[in-house]
């Protein structure tokens, strides 16, 4: 079967190939805009494409989004399950460096699969590997592939978004179990300073600054800064890490009806990697002959090992609405990424089993050069009208994306290394280049959504879409090849709004997912298929609050599957099926409590494949059954005014490690904690997360791939509002 985690397949190809033959710490002080404070989600409203869909979330719960509809829409009036993870509950959570640790409570996504991987944010939903076709930002495609994918940092951002299940009516080619939608912050009109400066427990620091105000006296100017710089020590031995990103961004607003905001971003890491996601099921899961290997343990070189990468972004947001009330909008994104890596890393055991009397571990030389370029350009239309009864919010649009990448990947000379006494500094053997492609995939796609009203309380909603995606190899070491392919994407949603809050829905979705590469016969055609859904949301009227409960079911036809006739080539004769179950609570209860809460259940089972003897197995990585909850409680008034504390839970269940389903990775339940103390604009807080240091392995995707979840690591942070 086919996986669609195309950084580690590029890892993981280098490995097939040799088996067949900071530290920045600073102190500062500035306000992060107050995320509850009413004014300020008043102040964004006026801006190109902001407003309750992209602003602050007010503590916990949210009320709206645009990811489920390219539109500023009430999350119950979207016709499936979307979840929202604001800056204030990235902040009460401890989020520092990584974007994956944003979704760690979230239903229904499993995130950091492979455990701690500084640089790349990995993110499953329903089932499905969304990493590389399932993330975007404020609605932009951030795709990739191979090694050539850009990796933001959390401190830029005003929210997360998950959309479950398919988005190819809005967001064309993209991952079947859902996507990601990362929402950056941006300008204010009132002022708002704030800094921070902490450090954990490895010894990496951080120092992050973010200034908003207005540029001139009639408001029609206004800016944001933010930036960060981060580095230290991780938390395998050798391994270290220098990031930072610094984003500009300037709005004008001369009218109410009109906003341009246009950003620049650039950011860069340096890293020697850490010693994780490689690993082999014996040694990690289930005891070797000498125990456990460490968690901390490093079984690269030091001396060779270095990761690097430089990218920047320039785009804007333009909305104008016109007399008769359409409104007019165009966002659009160029990125450029240059990105380096060169290591040893190891791949299993020597003759296959761990042996005595030094148990050596194989390593597979890999070195690669990536350079990206990447636009994305959205243009819709917004209007209303009314034909009868009904009552329509209607959009047309038209998106093009455009992605480039110049790669050259070289692998295998490595030697192998002990794994309970490492000795450094052995020369290695050279690598040999396997790859050196020039990769360019365009997408252009024409769709419509219509949100119809009537009878009180009724909403159908129904999307339909038209994609015509050419993708183009020139390679000199691989394969050249060109393919053009077209899709049509549709949804249909009804759903029933109560005055009491509950609002029922049901909806039906097909998706497409283009896919790069090309089997016996020529180019992979684009997977394809359908989901189910059904569930409820209420928002209750005693307290803020947003419950969701969902079932649903996913069908992905067109999986490649190893070709029977030759097994070095692959052929799109499989399926696999996630049928699941997801509960998402999110309640403000009152001054004091924030409250959240998550269930999921996900049945994943291969339905089609030429190896007969996994049809019915589950694929590897995925747990069938998560399950988080945090509660914060913060005190208002008397003496311990400005004192919170918080605590979570996370468990995850079972996953297999191997597609045969004789390996397994046992279950997990790790605890967070949190104090804060806030006083006159000033805040310190103290976050521990795996507070009993629980040492477990977070996933497998093979018995050689297995990665430990991240041990206890407390972080500790000084802000100032100013």
């Amino acid at each position: 079967m086919q996986s669609s985690q195309a950084i580690r397949i590029g890892a993981l190809r280098a490995g097939v190939a040799a088996v067949a033959l900071v530290a920045a710490a600073a102190y500062g002080a500035a306000a992060q805009e107050q995320s509850t404070t009413t004014l300020e989600r008043v102040v964004v409203e006026g801006e190109a494409g902001t407003g309750p869909a992209t602003g602050p979330v007010d503590g916990y719960v949210a009320t709206a989004t645009a990811t489920g509809s390219k539109s500023n829409t009430p999350l119950n009036e979207i016709p499936q399950s979307v979840s929202v993870v604001g800056r204030e509950e990235m902040s009460d959570r401890g989020v520092v460096n990584k974007i994956d640790e944003v979704l760690r409570y979230t239903p229904g996504v499993t995130a950091e699969p492979f455990g701690t991987d500084p640089d790349t944010d990995w993110f499953y939903i329903r089932g499905f590997d969304a990493t590389q076709t399932g993330v975007f930002m404020d609605g932009l495609t951030l795709f990739s592939y191979g090694f050539g994918g850009f990796q933001l940092d959390p401190f830029m951002l005003e929210r997360v978004e998950v959309l479950k299940g398919p988005a190819s009516v809005l967001y064309g080619g993209s991952n079947p179990g859902g996507i990601v939608n990362l929402v950056r912050k941006r300008p204010t009109d009132e002022p708002s300073y704030y800094t921070e400066t902490g450090i954990n427990s490895d010894g990496n620091a951080f120092f992050g600054f973010d200034f908003s105000d207005k540029l001139n006296a009639d408001g029609t100017l206004s800016y944001r800064l933010t930036g960060k710089a981060a580095g230290g020590d991780n938390y395998t031995d050798y391994s270290e890490d220098l990031r930072g990103f610094i984003m500009p961004q300037i709005t004008y607003a001369p009218t109410d009806t009109t906003s341009l905001t246009v950003f620049g971003y650039a950011g860069g890491l340096d890293q020697v990697h850490v010693g994780n996601g490689f690993l082999p099921y014996v040694g990690t899961v289930v005891d070797a002959p000498f125990g456990k290997i460490d968690r901390d343990a490093f079984y690269g070189e030091p001396d060779i090992d270095n990761g690097h990468y430089d990218q920047q972004m320039v785009g804007y947001e333009f909305s104008h609405e016109l007399e008769n009330g359409i409104t007019l909008t165009q966002n659009a994104r160029y990125g450029h990424l240059y990105k380096t890596e060169n290591y040893p890393y190891v791949y299993g055991w020597v003759g296959g089993v761990p042996t005595g009397p030094d148990y050596q571990l194989n390593r597979i030389g890999f070195d690669a050069t990536s350079k990206v370029d990447s636009f994305a350009i959205d243009n819709r239309a917004e209007f209303g009208f009314a034909t009868g009864g009904l009552d329509h919010a209607a959009l047309i649009g038209l998106d093009y994306k455009y992605y480039r990448l110049d790669h050259v990947q070289a692998c295998c000379g490595a030697t192998s290394i002990s794994a309970t006494d490492p000795i450094y500094d052995v020369p290695q053997g050279d690598n040999f280049v396997y790859l050196d492609q020039v990769l360019t995939q365009q997408q252009v796609g024409l769709y419509a959504q219509d949100q119809i009203r009537f009878g009180g309380g009724w909403l159908v909603t129904l999307n339909g879409r038209y994609d015509y995606v050419d993708t183009e190899s020139d390679a000199t070491v691989g394969t050249s090849y060109t393919s053009n392919d077209s899709a049509v994407s549709g949804r249909a949603g009804l759903a029933y709004e109560f005055a009491n809050g509950i609002t029922p829905y049901v909806s039906a979705a097909t998706f497409f997912n283009p896919i790069v590469g090309v089997s016996a016969t020529g180019a992979f055609e684009p997977e394809e298929g359908y989901q189910f859904e059904a569930g409820v949301k209420y928002e209750p009227t005693a307290f803020d609050g947003l419950i969701t409960a969902s079932l649903f079911q996913i069908t992905k036809q067109n999986v490649t599957v190893t070709n029977p006739d030759d097994p070095l080539t692959q052929v799109q004769l499989g399926e696999v099926r996630s049928t699941g179950a997801e509960l998402e609570a999110k309640v403000n209860l009152n001054q004091n409590w924030k409250i959240l809460g998550a269930l999921s259940y996900i049945d994943l089972e291969v339905t089609e494949d030429t190896d007969a003897s996994i049809i019915g197995n589950s694929p590897v990585l995925v747990p069938g059954f998560t399950a988080s909850a945090w509660i914060d409680y913060s005190v208002v008034d008397g003496p311990m005014e400005g004192l919170s504390l918080g605590a979570g839970v996370r468990h995850q269940g079972s996953s297999y490690a191997n597609t045969s389903n004789t390996l397994k990775v046992p279950s997990a339940t790790l605890f967070d904690a949190a104090v804060r103390y806030e006083k006159a604009d000033w805040a310190a807080s103290l976050n521990v997360a795996n507070l009993f240091d629980k040492e477990y392995v977070k996933g497998c995707q093979g018995e050689n791939v297995c990665g430990y979840g991240e041990s206890r690591t407390f972080t500790f942070k000084i802000s100032k509002k100013w």
